[in-house]
């Protein structure tokens, strides 16, 4: 058994942080949330060493799985796993909202998941396993996935470092994001560290104390 390991591939024109999840001695592992800029990717899934053996969603924004579908081809018909089906809206509506906002020729596509995550669900790779959170808000299909053993969580556009996701876009609520953060997210501890879908990673204690959308 080796250690959980991150590496992160800044896509699309959103620096969305698609996310590589690996273990370290057996360099098998998934990819989170690949918005677009497949090649990318599967570059550094070559240069890094990783097998990546399924695709995980956090969430159905085009900038979040634009990708995902070249990228289950690319890897040989992977399953793509997540987000809840409370997102299948936006993952059906990728095509027609990137040619709203003039990213046509992006490539990314409408996303068909192999299977969708509920609330309490767990989904691993070799030893390596993570619980599944619900967490609406940002969009009504939002999941977490957490890794106790490793005190890490993959929040996607939850809650960033000093901020939090947005609830201006179809299906957020304010009051509902920030409902999922404070009874899901910080009850697990300061110490859990947290990749999200933009920006430099941080830790739930420092968000608890210092994001000023949480105090």
């Amino acid at each position: 058994m080796g250690a959980l390991k991150a590496a992160i591939v800044q896509v699309t024109p959103f620096q969305q942080n698609c996310t590589i999840l690996f273990d370290d001695k057996d360099m098998h592992g998934v990819v989170v949330d690949p918005g677009g800029d497949v090649p990318q990717i599967l570059s550094a899934l070559k240069q890094i060493g990783v097998t990546a053996e399924a695709i995980w969603i956090t969430h159905g924004h085009l900038d979040h799985v634009g990708g995902a579908m070249e990228l289950k081809e690319a890897l040989g018909g992977v399953e793509i796993i997540g987000p809840h089906e409370a997102d299948l809206p936006h993952m059906q509506s990728v095509e027609g909202r990137s040619a709203e906002i003039g990213l046509a020729n992006s490539g990314m596509k409408n996303c068909t998941p192999d299977r969708f995550l509920t609330e309490g669900e767990k989904v691993s790779f070799g030893s390596h396993t993570f619980e599944v959170f619900h967490c609406p808000g940002h969009s009504p299909g939002h999941v977490v996935f957490y890794n106790a053993a490793a005190k890490f969580a993959h929040v996607g556009d939850v809650v960033f470092r000093g901020s939090i996701g947005r609830t201006d876009l179809p299906g957020g609520d304010h009051e509902t994001l920030i409902r999922s953060i404070k009874e899901k997210l910080l009850p697990l501890g300061d110490d859990i560290t947290f990749i999200c879908g933009h920006g430099p990673a941080s830790q739930l204690g420092v968000e608890r104390q210092t994001n000023p959308f949480l105090i």
